[in-house]
Parts: structure tokens; C-alpha cells; sequence
């Protein structure tokens, strides 16, 4: 009897660790920006093989077409020009995709040149994708491979110092992005994430339905939610800034605790034992 009991105590646990692993939300940075070209939609179907979240970032094109990008500029250390020369840091001050018409912005070529920051991201030519085009590509890959739906966490890419400049201003970012989140019915699946409140504020008031994101990257639970005027779902904080109490308090306040950006195996581990409710990472697969 005793040794019937202790497999079944063992049963339990076993159902209850994987009950915990299930409700895990691993997030792949910018789609998984360690072994695929960054917020591309091959980094996209690699975070969806690894059963990850699909973190990314929206910009705007000269017509506001919402496309995929964390920087507002072409950037010279990930992209070639079109005929792939190498392109300057002069040059990428030039190239600003809030100026850029999109066929403009679709030939620059992302993928091929090498990022020592990233040794293992695998060399695939790709480019910056519509934000419509890569959730129509997530959503037939995970269908076709028989994968889970795909999970989206999307960042505004909004200051007050770019209104107008580098980006819409909130109002019309907010309502071109949900736009095209509501054309494609993925609102119930998808997290708006922001480091500028002003957005947050938005969606709170216009799409309560939709799950926040407050992104931070100093000061504790208290200070960062100070800035809003409601309680957002999540708080993402920068994971160096992260203590073990803050992830109690953020529980208890019912507000879940997403850190980012971890790569260290030791730093997840430690996170996952205080009980973060989920961790964006650039390798998706140490997750």
C-alpha cells in the first residue's frame, strides 16, 4: 500500500508540473531573434515549432502599412541594400521606414548578413514583412503542421518624441494596428505590449477586451503601474530589475509578471522558481 501510494503521489506531482508547464507562456523575442533573422517570418515558424509565443514589433511604412520591425530605420548591422552592398551608418539615418513607401522597404534584404551578437541565427535571405502577411503565414503554418494557434504579443513602437516623425501618433497607431488584428480575428489571442502608457491607455479604453502589457526597464511593481491608469494584465519588466517579492506582489494585485529579455539558462531557471508567469527570450528553445 505504501508503495502504491507514493506512485501515486508521484503521478500527481508529474500531472501537476506539466498542468504548470502548459500554462507557461514562453515567448520568443522577436520571434526567436538567437536562431532566425529577427521579427522575420522564418524566426516566426521556428518560435511556432518551439511552441513559443510570437513576440514582435510594428512600425508604419509611408502609406501606415503596419509592418514588422523593431527599429524605425534600415538598420546597417542586419540589413545589405537591394544589389547587397553593404549599407553605413550614414546611410540608415536616411532610411526611414515612416518615409519609405513599403515596396521600398521590402527589397532591403535581412537574413544574410552575419550578427556576431547572435552566432547561432541560421543565414536566410527574408526581408521586413506587412504585419498582415506574417499572421496569414503564421496562421497556415500552424495549420498545416498541426500546431496550436498561434499566440501573439505585439509592441507599439511609439515615443512622444516620434509622433508624426517616426510613427503615427497613438490614436491613429492604435486603431490602423487593431484594424488589422481584427481583419485577421486573432484579438482573443493576441497581448498589446508597450513601454509608452499612451497606448496602453488607448486600448484599455476603446478594446477593454484586449490583454496589456506594461514593458519596463527599471524601478518595481509599484512605481511602473503608477503610470497607468488601470491594471494592466501583464507587467513585463527588464529581468535584471526583477525580485522575488515583485513577482508576489504582481500575483496578489492579480496582475501576471512577464520578464524579458532572458537568455541565461540560470536566470530562467531562478525566474521560473519564483513563479513568473511566463519569459520572453531570444532562444525560445532554452525555454
Amino acid at each position: 500500500m505504501k508503495n502504491l501510494f507514493l506512485l501515486l503521489v508521484a503521478m500527481v506531482q508529474v500531472v501537476m508540473l506539466r498542468a504548470q508547464d502548459a500554462q507557461f507562456d514562453k515567448q520568443g523575442h522577436r520571434g526567436c531573434r538567437g536562431l532566425m533573422p529577427e521579427n522575420s517570418i522564418p524566426a516566426m515558424k521556428k518560435a511556432l515549432d518551439l511552441g513559443a509565443t510570437l513576440e514582435m514589433d510594428i512600425s508604419f511604412s509611408k502609406e501606415k502599412i503596419a509592418i514588422v520591425s523593431h527599429d524605425q530605420y534600415i538598420l546597417s548591422s542586419i540589413a545589405l541594400k537591394p544589389n547587397a552592398d553593404t549599407l553605413s551608418k550614414a546611410e540608415e539615418k536616411q532610411l526611414m521606414l515612416y518615409q519609405m513607401p513599403y515596396h521600398a522597404i521590402r527589397e532591403y534584404i535581412y537574413g544574410r548578413k552575419p550578427y556576431p551578437a547572435f552566432p547561432q541565427q541560421q543565414k536566410v535571405d527574408t526581408y521586413v514583412p506587412k504585419l498582415e502577411e506574417l499572421i496569414d503565414s503564421a496562421e497556415t503554418y500552424a495549420k498545416q503542421h498541426h500546431l496550436r494557434q498561434p499566440r501573439y504579443n505585439i509592441e507599439t513602437k511609439t515615443s512622444p518624441e516620434g509622433d508624426n516623425i517616426l510613427h503615427p501618433a497613438p490614436e491613429e497607431f492604435v486603431r490602423l494596428l487593431m484594424k488589422v488584428i481584427r481583419e485577421k480575428h486573432i484579438a482573443s489571442r493576441t497581448i498589446i505590449q508597450s513601454f509608452d502608457p499612451r497606448t496602453l491607455e488607448i486600448i484599455h479604453q476603446q478594446y477593454p477586451d484586449m490583454k496589456t502589457a506594461l514593458l519596463t526597464s527599471n524601478l518595481g511593481v509599484k512605481q511602473n503601474l503608477a503610470t497607468l491608469t488601470f491594471k494592466p494584465t501583464i507587467w513585463s519588466p527588464n529581468y535584471k530589475s526583477v525580485k522575488e517579492a515583485d513577482v508576489q506582489l504582481c500575483h496578489q494585485k492579480g496582475i501576471q509578471i512577464i520578464p524579458w529579455t532572458v537568455n541565461n539558462p540560470e536566470e530562467i531557471q531562478k525566474l521560473k522558481a519564483w513563479g513568473v508567469d511566463g519569459i520572453i527570450s531570444d532562444y525560445p528553445d532554452r525555454l
